[in-house]
């Protein structure tokens, strides 16, 4: 079952890696690099991790282990993207992302043969 959850938060962050990085044009390996690479993909990280947190429903601390990051980070990161929602426009932007994750079929099921 816990393994199940792994798997399942693993296809979330590609689901929301995509996203982020088709929305604002960066590349998946740079979205996903250790380091923080250039300022776009640094935001691009931000936003995908506040979608799977937000629009996905994953606490902060599955969001940090899919991403391989610190549970810190994913806050940081989700505190400054919320901030950035006051602006109606940015904020119908991230909405649209959200309702784009909320709407992805789920990954299917893997069953175990016996």
């Amino acid at each position: 079952m816990i393994q199940e959850k792994w798997v399942k938060d693993a296809a979330h962050a590609r689901l929301v890696v995509g996203l982020a990085g088709y929305a604002l044009g960066v590349s998946e390996a740079d979205l996903l690099a250790r380091t923080r690479k250039r300022r776009d993909a640094a935001f691009a990280r931000q936003v995908a991790m506040y979608l799977a947190h937000t629009g996905l429903g994953m606490s902060l601390a599955r969001v940090a282990y899919a991403f391989g990051r610190d549970r810190s980070t994913v806050a940081h990161a989700c505190h400054l993207v919320e901030d950035r929602r006051d602006d109606p426009q940015f904020d119908d932007w991230v909405a649209a992302l959200e309702d784009s994750a909320r709407a992805a079929p789920p990954p299917p099921v893997q069953t175990v043969p016996q």
